[in-house]
């Protein structure tokens, strides 16, 4: 069958713009034999990166269709299902593009620097200074081992940084493929540093409190690392070592689940008083909310009363099981 491969081309500083070809494919064809057989056939001058073909190296990362995923690793068949369906006669159409949120280097190639700069911020390597360091080998029982197994199949092919919403409009946040490695570091039994770690990585919205929680890394990862399920790991070890006066992320995520579990719902008044506020506590942060709050009392929109839930009981029940079963 043909299909038509409407590929983005560009270098720094130019425009870019959308080029077609159009090849006779195999359902079972990979987007990266497509690749090869467009540079090989068509126009050698398509520069894209490329390894080890078979979803290990992850040198061939793009988008495609939109969606950041290894081209080696998606098929013809299956990029087609995902595009709206095409009149009969109409020639199918793939869109493939270089990563997002890094520098353009040439077509579908990208600098990814940065991203090696933000992986090497959350200090990814075992620490052993607070360890007496052994004569032959730090051991791991097989139980310890299988703890890394999830974070250490991260094969750094950049879908997660190139689909993170947080680094898209944060430029300090270090990104989900870090946060991953740094979980995978946490859970190391042979590490030394974990206090260290979690200062680390609980220091404003660079760690983990800026991510926004739009799942997208964890959708196309495909080695199913789940970043965002790692940061959530690290969240509850900070969460569990942290009082809600250490900093307002973690008093926004202390105080959500203790109005929750007293009236089943968010009581709006209290909220803002207690996470800027710091329960009445900081002047700076309370005086900061007095204009929205004006407002909301000249709108009648500030809620003059709260009533809890109905099955407050139960969501109060669910909630306590989930923290007393971390807490084991």
């Amino acid at each position: 069958m043909e299909v038509s491969f409407k590929i983005l081309r560009q270098r720094p500083n130019d425009t870019p713009y959308l080029e077609n070809f159009t090849l006779e494919v195999e359902a079972g064809n990979t987007i990266l034999d497509c690749l090869n057989r467009i540079k090989w056939e068509l126009d050698g001058t398509l520069a894209f990166r490329k390894n080890c073909r078979n979803t290990i190296c992850g040198s061939c990362a793009m988008k495609i269709n939109g969606r950041s995923a290894l081209a080696c690793q998606q098929n013809i068949a299956s990029e087609l299902n995902h595009c709206s369906q095409k009149d009969a006669g109409e020639i199918p159409e793939i869109t493939i593009a270089p990563l997002g949120n890094l520098p353009i280097i040439r077509d579908l190639i990208v600098n990814m620097q940065p991203f090696w700069d933000d992986l090497e911020r959350v200090e990814p390597y075992i620490s052993s200074q607070a360890r007496t360091i052994p004569e032959r080998e730090f051991l791991q029982t097989p139980e310890e081992r299988a703890n890394l197994n999830q974070m250490g199949n991260c094969i750094m092919c950049g879908a997660c940084y190139s689909e993170c919403n947080a680094k898209q409009v944060n430029p300090d946040f270090v990104g989900p493929h870090a946060l991953a490695k740094a979980q995978r570091t946490l859970a190391d039994s042979r590490d030394g540093n974990q206090e260290g770690r979690l200062e680390l990585y609980n220091q404003g919205t660079a760690g983990v409190w800026g991510c926004t929680r739009c799942y997208f890394c964890n959708a196309v990862c495909p080695m199913e690392v789940a970043p965002m399920d790692q940061i959530g790991k690290i969240k509850q070890e900070i969460l569990a070592r942290k009082s809600a006066d250490s900093s307002r992320p973690i008093r926004h995520r202390k105080v959500l689940v203790e109005l929750v579990k007293a009236g089943g719902w968010v009581d709006e008044r209290q909220f803002g008083l207690y996470v800027l506020g710091n329960y009445w506590r900081d002047l700076q942060g309370l005086l900061s909310i007095a204009p929205l709050g004006l407002r909301m009392i000249t709108k009648g929109k500030f809620p003059t009363s709260f009533e809890a839930s109905e099955g407050t009981e139960e969501v109060r029940g669910l909630i306590t099981a989930i923290q007393n079963s971390r807490s084991r």
